[in-house]
C-alpha cells in the first residue's frame, strides 16, 4: 500500500500547473510546425498544451521562441528538475505495472476489476493502475492529438470534457463499444464532447453505416494521434477534463454512466 500511495503521489505532482487559466493566441510556432487559433490549456515547468483549429497539442517550453517562453514564465532550471522527476514517475510507474496481471479480455467489469489489487471503489485515478496497451498519460495534461479532417461538424469544445475513442471500422470491439458511447454522447450532452477519432480513410469511414456513430467523428489518416499516445490496440479511450487533464484511460466499454457521472463531478471547472 506505501508503494501504491508513493506512485500515485509521484505521478500527480509531475503535473503541477504553473498556469491553468485559458490564454488565446492567433498564431503558435513549435519547431517547424504553425497552430492556429490556438487556446492554451495548461502550462507546466517544462510543457504548454492547447487546442488548435484541427484538434490538440502540447509543445515542450524549451522549444519555444523566447517571447513565448516569457510568456509563460519558463525557467530552464525549474524544468530541468521537473523533467528528472517525471522521468523517476515514469520508471516507477513502469514498474508498478510489472506487477500486475494482465486482463484478458475488457467486456466484463469484473475481470477489470480483478487486475487491482484492491476493490475499486472511486475513480480510476484513485486506483491502482492497471495495464492498457498505450503510454499513459493518467492525471498528466493531454499529449497532442491531431485531427486531420473533420467527417462531422466541428465541435465547440468550450468549457467540456473531451472524450476521445481511438476507433476504426474493421475492428469488431471497437463497433461494439458504439452503442454505449452514443449512450453517453446523448446523456451528458451538454458536458461531454465525444470524438471518434480513426486513421481510416474518409471514405473507409463514410463507408460504415451499420452501426450509426452519433458524435463527433474525425480521421487521423498519418496515425500521428496513435503514434504519439502508442496506442497498440483499440479501441482505447482518452477523457480530458476542461483544464486539458487526462482523467480516464483505457477501454471505453469500462467507462460506464456511473464511472462518468463520478469523474464529470469530481473534476469540474
Amino acid at each position: 500500500m506505501t508503494r501504491q500511495i508513493a506512485l500515485l503521489a509521484c505521478l500527480l505532482t509531475s503535473g503541477v500547473l504553473l498556469h491553468a487559466a485559458e490564454v488565446s493566441l492567433p498564431l503558435l510556432n513549435v519547431g517547424t510546425e504553425t497552430y492556429t487559433n490556438v487556446t492554451v490549456t495548461t502550462v507546466t515547468a517544462t510543457d504548454i498544451y492547447f487546442f488548435h483549429s484541427s484538434g490538440m497539442g502540447n509543445a515542450k517550453l524549451k522549444n519555444l521562441d523566447p517571447e513565448t517562453q516569457k510568456k509563460f514564465r519558463f525557467d530552464p532550471a525549474k524544468a530541468a528538475a521537473k523533467e528528472r522527476q517525471q522521468a523517476a514517475a515514469s520508471a516507477l510507474y513502469a514498474a508498478s505495472l510489472r506487477e500486475l496481471k494482465p486482463i484478458r479480455s475488457p467486456k466484463d467489469a469484473s475481470v477489470t476489476q480483478r487486475a487491482y489489487k484492491e476493490e475499486p471503489t472511486g475513480p480510476q485515478d484513485e486506483l491502482v493502475p492497471y495495464r492498457i496497451s498505450a503510454r499513459s498519460f493518467l492525471n498528466k495534461p493531454t499529449p497532442s492529438i491531431e485531427v486531420d479532417k473533420w467527417l462531422t461538424e466541428r465541435p465547440d469544445f468550450g468549457g467540456k470534457f473531451i472524450l476521445v475513442d481511438f476507433w476504426a471500422t474493421w475492428c469488431g470491439p471497437c463497433r461494439q463499444s458504439i452503442e454505449g458511447l452514443n449512450f453517453l454522447h446523448r446523456k451528458f450532452a451538454d458536458r461531454l464532447v465525444i470524438i471518434g477519432l480513426s486513421d481510416e480513410t474518409e471514405k473507409a469511414v463514410r463507408r460504415m453505416s451499420d452501426p450509426q456513430i452519433e458524435n463527433f467523428v474525425g480521421i487521423d489518416p498519418q496515425r500521428r494521434s496513435l503514434s504519439t499516445i502508442g496506442v497498440k490496440s483499440i479501441p482505447h479511450a482518452l477523457l480530458i477534463d476542461p483544464r486539458g487533464i487526462v482523467r480516464f484511460e483505457g477501454h471505453p466499454g469500462m467507462l460506464d454512466e456511473k464511472k462518468l457521472q463520478t469523474l464529470l463531478a469530481k473534476y469540474v471547472e
